[in-house]
């Protein structure tokens, strides 16, 4: 299986495009802190902390004969667990991933776009994922608390491609919370049939997040000697480019169901 990039696209949304007015005032170099989940709840979900990734955007801005490179960092701290999906059995199929991105702005305005938008346009620059992910249909939306700040949490329903397996999954987002210098956007994707255990846990993780907790141990290995790499190939660690973006990285209802 090839290894997936999750939130990837949220990379470039629109930073490049703004690229130029930060060029002019000096503003070439931004970086956020990676997040990841308090350990206590990572334990409680099963859940693994699989990769830190950085997601740098480059862009070259030329005004005449002035020009410069402006560079934007961000990091996906990617958990993994194994859940079951008959007929393949045991797979690391259920993720979740706490992407930050760095506040940018001049004399109190934000440019970051993420700040102002809304899950159906975040879900929409997340790309591919599980090999394949397509036909993603808004279901439900609710609040959820996040580093002590209410904000809308929505599920969608997807089709995509596992290990050469048609699948449907369930994609839970968030809109963008501050942490400290940074807005933090939370996604959790896993196999619609275990939908009755794995959304509470993802529900959980969201509530979990904490700035420090991706230093809380560093990479969890998989049992198998990497930390990077997760079961049938599904975690972090590639280095992929996507529109611009260079990319350095080594049912029953549950909770959602009483949404409206």
């Amino acid at each position: 299986m090839n290894r997936r990039t999750l939130l990837g696209g949220l990379g470039t949304a629109g930073l490049a495009s703004l690229a130029g007015c930060l060029g002019l005032v000096g503003m070439d170099n931004h970086e956020s802190s990676p997040a990841g989940v308090d350990s206590a709840v990572r334990g409680e979900t099963g859940y693994e902390q699989t990769a830190i990734d950085d997601v740098v955007i480059e862009t070259e801005v030329g005004i005449s004969a002035y020009s410069e490179t402006i560079s934007v960092t961000n990091y996906k701290t990617e958990h993994e667990k194994s859940v079951e999906i008959p007929p393949i059995g045991s797979q690391r199929a259920a993720i979740f991933t706490v992407f930050t991105s760095p506040k940018v702005g001049i004399a109190g305005r934000n440019f970051n776009p993420l700040e102002d938008m809304s899950t159906t346009e975040l879900i929409e620059k997340v790309g591919n994922s599980y090999d394949n992910i397509g036909d993603i249909s808004h279901e439900a939306d609710a609040e959820i608390t996040i580093l002590e700040e209410t904000t809308t949490r929505s599920r969608f329903s997807a089709n995509a491609t596992f290990n050469g397996h048609d699948l449907e999954v369930d994609v839970h987002v968030t809109e963008a919370v501050e942490a400290g210098d940074d807005l933090l956007v939370t996604i959790g994707v896993y196999p619609q049939r275990a939908r009755g255990q794995e959304e509470e846990n993802v529900l959980a993780l969201m509530e979990g997040v904490d700035p420090d907790a991706a230093d809380d141990g560093g990479n969890e290995s998989d049992g198998n000697g990497d930390a990077n790499e997760s079961d049938g190939g599904n975690g972090g660690g590639s280095n992929e480019s996507d529109d611009g973006t260079n990319e350095s990285d080594d049912s029953d209802d549950g909770p959602l169901g009483t949404l409206e």
